[in-house]
């Protein structure tokens, strides 16, 4: 509606010109304005995007992570048109592992010890992503299409990594193990995002790839020494969690065991989000 008003001030002004000009013609008089009003009439017809230009903070919340037990918040600045940066933070309570029955399905019937880990196996993570948005519409400023190069840091803990093995007397035992694994990755992520209304966005990021590398360090004690036979079974069992790419050192004595993992780690960011900008 202010664009019609605009417009239709545009094209009354050559009338008003040329009508002002045919009464100064034919009175044969000039006409001298006061210069505050001349100010204030000129003023008055330049226009502002102000209004037009959307606020500059923006807090999302994922709801795709939700659906995978974790909770996720960004909150991105607009620089300007074309540019801004944001932080995400990811936090997962400790929970099993998500889709765990499509994983159990994905493991062979004669390997029930894979299948007991997975069914123990409990974990927490949280996860600080920064990025910079560049965004590629007219639209600009938070909104349409954006490309994204991102960092991810990522910390996942578990103190329920049960490992089975067997005693001497051929008795099935288990040794609990904890720790942590640490990643760092970068990425790229595409997406597209606009506005609902004055203050609601909606984010939709559909590709977004990342690599990177990852350590980890898991230990665990047994309630009663361990004899050498005990130990080696132990052994066997660690060396034989199947990790693709990654190096693994296995220590084992007779008070328990230690897992160190060293390799590559990716992932792939998709998320819808709902938000507020202010």
């Amino acid at each position: 509606m202010k664009s019609f008003y605009l417009l239709a001030t545009l094209a009354l002004i050559p009338a008003f010109v040329q009508a002002q000009s045919n009464t100064l013609v034919s009175d044969t008089s000039i006409i001298m304005m006061n210069p505050a009003e001349s100010n204030r009439s000129e003023n008055s017809m330049i226009p502002t995007n102000k209004d037009q230009i959307p606020s500059f903070n923006l807090i999302k919340l994922n709801l795709t992570g939700i659906l995978l037990k974790n909770y996720s918040l960004q909150y991105e600045r607009v620089l300007n048109k074309k540019i801004s940066v944001a932080l995400q933070y990811r936090l997962m309570p400790e929970t099993g592992i998500p889709f765990k029955s499509t994983v159990l399905k994905a493991v062979d019937d004669d390997d029930p010890d894979t299948k007991k880990i997975i069914e123990d196996f409990k974990m927490s993570d949280f996860a600080i992503t920064p990025e910079v948005r560049f965004y590629l519409s007219r639209k600009g400023y938070g909104r349409g299409f954006y490309i994204a190069p991102f960092y991810r840091y990522a910390s996942f803990t578990s103190n329920d990594l049960n490992v089975f093995y067997d005693d001497d007397n051929n008795v099935e035992q288990s040794i609990k193990m904890s720790g942590k694994l640490t990643t760092n990755t970068g990425g790229l992520l595409l997406g597209f995002q606009n506005s609902l209304g004055k203050h609601v966005i909606l984010d939709i990021s559909f590709f977004g790839p990342h690599y990177g590398g990852g350590k980890g360090n898991f230990k665990g004690t047994t309630s009663q020494p361990l004899t050498p036979d005990e130990q080696d079974d132990l052994r066997e069992q660690l060396e034989d969690i199947d990790i693709p790419l990654t190096d693994k050192t296995v220590n084992v004595n007779a008070n328990g065991a230690s897992l160190k993992l060293d390799g590559p780690w990716g992932g792939y960011r998709f998320a819808i989000s709902l938000g507020v900008r202010f």
